[in-house]
Formats: structure tokens, sequence, C-alpha cells
């Protein structure tokens, strides 16, 4: 009879555990986020990836006046009534389900100053309740990184604040915000309130645990762990293959994997070049799988660095002060794989490649790694120069994938031009055939976990800005997104976008990247850009806008290309005042007896009649010009009382040669 209990006993508690092993959980999603095979299976447990965000209203449809409207913030499904508390509704999901990533800023008084609270399973009362900083980026449900503000460089309230500590539901969740702060005047809502929130719902039939109290509590081990290991070093295991090649024009190396049952699990490699810059987008690197090539890559893009090495650290990647850049993406393959680097530039690149690989399990929904990169340059940031408002933005595609796979990421290496700010830009994913887009956003910056345009470097698991230097002036910016809970899949295929939404019309570089897995078969319309990686690449103003004097005999005086200046900051000031091409050269903070020399280019020699178009403003001086050193007009007074006020001035006519002629 005790035997019987006993065995019985035994057979209760293997079911028990049988049944949390199948069960969705908040342990189950923190093993998931940091086990990199996951995401190489199409997922068995099949799930949706939607976003709920505050972004403008207005935006309905693809082709709409208002599909690039801007009004991002304190936009909230509805607003309703609590126990008495007036409560703003961010997120209302049917489950079961797990809210996977979480974004928010702030402005304006009180914006950041109110009560988050998350209802589980329509009860009424909240699983979680406190203010929205404490929660999202405090110390109120872990550490960092599961809760981040970013950059750490940046004041507290101009952060992006970030959760990543998943939060699984049964039936439903809802997340409410209540603000004393918030109200409707001048018709608009304010202060201003931005929210992104990442969620996945699974079918019916799959089991998840609601989180709670006792649930945080139990949890607390495995999130502790879970931090611990996202920070952690990439694996740096003795790599298996070694490679070592001085690349001339058009020449290449490569490395051959065979064996079945194998994955990659580390790519490594350093560059040497006169130019490493140029060396960064000229060599590609080429991974191909059973023959098929599924990446195809500059090789600093791969590694999140652009063409400028800026060291960083995520969970895929890590990028040394040294130069060595190294990726632990899992590539899993049949029987063979091969990794490939050529040189497309002009110059000769030594080159070390490093692979490694680990056991792995292929099944039938395994998938290959895939990773695409193309660049709109020197595009124009408005589709036309007469529309106004928001009618002149546009989309731009970083890729369109068919088949069956998962996103897991993207990224940005932009060249902007002026100063004022590239990425006003909402992510726009369609997938699986929707009408609309089931991610859209508040910002690109947003999108890529930082806030309000900031330029300080940060890097996390899954977000990353190795160098922001063109967020606000001509420069070159990168931004990662690296998706782990967040990935999003797609059974037939996945449309992904972002607005290009610069606040200057006028002309940068823009290059796209793209992550993903999908199955044997898939298809892209990326596909390899081999004159692109050939092109200079901008390091400076002028390299893409070159100082040369027009057809007609015009050149702007943002264009000219400055040389030196004695004192303050030369930049490019933009404005609504008069100013072809709404732009000015601009010279600041100056001293008395000061020169600041440009350059522009004339294609022949002759005798030219010289107009000039300057500005006058309250806080400007008197200023002398000069054509190729020699004074030109009179000391020209450039002080107005009365506001910005552009002024032309006749310099005379003037002999200038072919070639560089200088302006000061």
């Amino acid at each position: 009879m005790n035997h019987f209990f006993i065995f019985a006993a035994v057979i209760s508690l293997f079911f028990f555990s049988s049944c949390k092993k199948n069960t969705v959980t908040l342990e189950s999603l923190l093993a998931e986020m940091t086990d990199k095979t996951v995401v190489t299976y199409f997922p068995e447990k099949l799930y949706t990836l939607k976003q709920f965000s505050s972004y403008d209203r207005k935006s309905i449809s693809p082709g709409n006046k208002n599909w690039w409207a801007n009004a991002d913030y304190t936009q909230f499904i509805r607003e309703e009534e609590n126990k008495g508390r007036r409560e703003f509704v961010l997120l209302d999901a049917e489950g079961p389900g797990a809210i996977v990533r979480f974004w928010m800023t702030f402005a304006g008084e009180g914006a950041s100053k109110g009560t988050m609270r998350i209802y589980i399973d329509k009860s009424e009362d909240p699983v979680i309740d406190g203010n929205v900083l404490d929660i999202l980026s405090g110390d109120v449900l872990a550490t960092d990184p599961l809760v981040s503000s970013v950059s750490p460089e940046t004041e507290y309230q101009r952060r992006g604040h970030n959760l990543y500590l998943p939060l699984p539901y049964s039936q439903h969740c809802k997340i409410t915000y209540e603000c004393d702060a918030v109200k409707f005047e001048n018709n608009r809502w304010c202060p201003s309130i931005y929210y992104n929130i990442n969620y996945r719902t699974y079918k019916s039939e799959v089991e998840v645990e609601s989180i709670s109290k006792e649930v945080l509590e139990r949890a607390q081990p495995k999130i502790n762990q879970t931090s611990e290991i996202l920070l952690g070093s990439v694996d740096d295991k003795e790599p298996d293959f070694k490679v070592f090649k001085n690349l001339a024009a058009t020449d290449s190396l490569s490395v051959e994997i065979p064996g079945k049952g194998k994955a990659i699990s580390k790519i490594s490699v350093k560059l040497d070049a006169q130019d490493i810059n140029q060396a960064l987008r000229s060599t590609v690197l080429i991974v191909s799988f059973e023959g098929e090539k599924t990446v195809w890559i500059p090789v600093g893009e791969f590694f999140g660095t652009g063409y400028q090495i800026s060291p960083s650290k995520t969970w895929y990647t890590k990028v040394g002060q040294n130069g060595l850049m190294e990726a632990s993406w899992l590539m899993p393959f049949k029987a063979s794989a091969q990794v490939q680097i050529i040189n497309y530039g002009d110059q000769p690149v030594k080159v070390e490649l490093e692979a490694s690989t680990t056991n792995y399990n292929w099944k039938n929904s395994s998938m290959y790694f895939g990773a695409s990169w193309h660049e709109y340059n020197q595009i124009y940031t408005a589709k036309d120069t007469v529309s106004k408002n928001h009618e002149w933005h546009f989309d731009v595609n970083y890729v369109d994938l068919t088949g069956q796979g998962i996103y897991v990421g993207d990224a940005l290496t932009v060249f902007n031009t002026v100063d004022a700010w590239w990425g006003e830009g909402d992510e726009k994913i369609f997938v699986d055939g929707e009408d609309f887009p089931s991610c859209i956003g508040t910002g690109t910056e947003d999108y890529y976990g930082y806030a309000w345009c900031r330029p300080e470097k940060f890097t996390h698991p899954f977000i990353a800005q190795p160098t922001g230097a063109g967020n606000f002036h001509p420069g070159m910016t990168v931004n990662l997104r690296y998706r782990s809970l967040d990935a999003i899949p797609f059974t037939n295929e996945l449309n992904s976008n972002i607005e290009l939404w610069h606040w200057v019309k006028t002309k940068i570089n823009y290059a796209m990247t793209a992550f993903w897995y999908a199955k044997p078969g898939f298809q892209s319309n990326v596909t390899p850009e081999i004159e692109s990686v050939k092109i200079p690449v901008a390091l400076k103003r002028s390299d893409i806008y070159k100082p040369v004097v027009n057809k007609t005999g015009k050149i702007e005086g943002e264009h000219l290309e400055v040389i030196t200046f004695d004192s303050g900051i030369v930049s490019t000031q933009s404005g609504n005042f008069g100013w072809s091409g709404e732009s000015q050269l601009w010279w600041r903070n100056t001293k008395m007896g000061d020169e600041l020399i440009t350059k522009f280019i004339l294609n022949e020699t002759g005798k030219f009649k010289i107009l000039a178009q300057l500005t006058k403003a309250g806080d400007y001086g008197i200023v002398q010009l000069y054509l190729n050193g020699i004074p030109v007009g009179k000391n020209l007074n450039c002080f107005n009382e009365t506001g910005v006020t552009p002024f032309e001035v006749d310099l005379g006519k003037h002999v200038l040669s072919e070639r560089e002629n200088i302006f000061s």
C-alpha cells in the first residue's frame, strides 16, 4: 500500500514537471533570451509579434497624405476611470501572450511623474503598480540590462527608457498610465509622452503562466542570472579556422567549413589598410550554406561599426579599440558552409579571419542566417522641393523577404550633411500581407532605444549607438537593434521599412542593414551592390556636397569647402528665412580680425561677374570679403536690428581660374 502511494506521488510529480516544461513562463522566456539556438528554429509555439505605440493616429494608410504625420506623442488607446482614477490605456491585448520590449520617453512638466499599472487576466488590481521610471529603468523589476536607460552619458530626462524583462500573461494584459499633468490645450495633448510596446500573441492552445508578484519573486535568481549572461563576454574559445591574407584589389580569401550537425558560432575579422575607413566599406563578407549565399555585407556593417572603428559590445557583436571585430550569430547548416571575404576596393587590405563552430541539431524547422545591405548614396531627403509640411517625406526599405522565417534586427549607418536631426522617421513593418503595419513607431531613435536625437554613445545587448556624431551635425551615426524575444516571425512575407524623415531638405548617405533567419528557398529583394561598396565613403560634408560651381554659375554658400578658420564655430544653418536652398554657411562666436577661408571649384577659366547673398541679423558684425587673397567690395555691415534678412551684394568682375579658387 505504501509502495503504491509512493509510486503515485512520483507519477504526479513527473506529470506536473512535464506540464511546467511545456508552459511558457517567465523563466522559460528568460532562458529563450539567452539561448542563441532558439531563433535558428521556426517557432514551435508560433506567435505573432506586434506593437502598441503613441504613433500619430492620422497615419491611416500608405499613400494617405498624413502617412508621415509626426505628432507621435500622448496618443493613447482610450481614457478610462478605474476606482476613481483617470488612467490612459497604452496597451490592451488578448492572450495568451507576453510583453517582450517596452520603451518610453517624456518631455514637459510632469510627463514622467505618473503611475504605471499593469493589469493581468482582467483583474481589477494591477500586478505591477508604481512610478513609470522606477518600473522601466529603475530597480523595481530587474537590473541592467533588462531595465536600462540610454545613453547613460545623457541627462536622465532625455534618455530612452527600456524594459526587456518579459511579462507573460495567459488571458489578457492591459497597461495604463495615470498622470495628472496630461491635458488637452492649444489643440494638442501635452505634455509629451512617447511609448513603444512590443508584445507576443501565441496561438490559443499555448499554455502561458501569467506574471504575478509570486512569479517575480520565484524567478529572481533566473532574472539575475540572465542579466549576468547578457553582459558577459563574447565566446573567446580557440577558433577552429584561421586565415591571414593580404588582399589585392578584387582578391579574396575563404574558409570552407564541412560537416553535418554543425553551426558557425563566431566570426572574427581584423582589417589593416592605408585607408581603413574605405576598407571597412569596400571589403565585403559573404557567407554561403550548401552553396546558397545568404550574407553579403560590407565588413564594417556586419559588425556594427559602419566605416569607422567605434568600440561597442552587444549580445551578438563586439568591436574593440584595436579594430578587432567579432560576431556571434549562430549560423547552422546541413552539410557545408563557406565564409568568404572579397576586397572590392582599389587598395591592398590585410585581412585576418577566424571562425568557430559548435554542434547543432538540424531539424525541419531549422533556418539559415541572412544579412543584407544596401545604401541610398547621396539621397535627397525630400521627394521634391515644393511640397509642404509632412508631404515631402517618404519611406525607405530595409528588406522584403518571402518565405518562412524570423526577422532578428537591423542597423543604419547615416552620414548627415547639416546641423539638423536626420531620424524623425517611424518604422513600418508589415507581416504576411498586412494592410497596416503591425509595428509602427514614433521615431528612428525611439526604434533604436534612445531618445531626443541625442548623440551620446551607448551600447547594450540589444541596442547600440557606437557613434552619434552625425545626429546634430555633419558626420556619421551608427544605430543598431538586435531582436531576441521581440524577433518577428513571418510565414509568407515580411516588408520592413522606415520613414526618411529629415528636418532639412538636404542630401545624405543612408545605408541599411537587415538580419534574419529563414528556411531554405527564401527570397530577398536586396541583392549585392558591388558598385556601391566601391564609392568613396564620406568623412566630411564636402565629400557629398562638392564645392563646384554649377552650370548656371551658382554655388550655395553652405556648399563651400571650409579650409580653415581662426576661432568660433562653422556650420550649416537651416531655416525659412529666404535663403536659396533654405540654408546658409554660418560662422559664429568669432573674434574681431579672425578669418574664415573656403574654396570652390570652377570648370573653366574666365572673367566673371561675382554676386554674393549674405545675411543680416541682430548679432552679426562687419565683414570684409576676399577672392583669391584680394579684397572684393567694401566692408559690409551685416547688423540688422529687426531680424534675419538676406541681402545681395555685387562684388564686381574678376578673372577666376579653372579648378580651385579661395573665398574668405
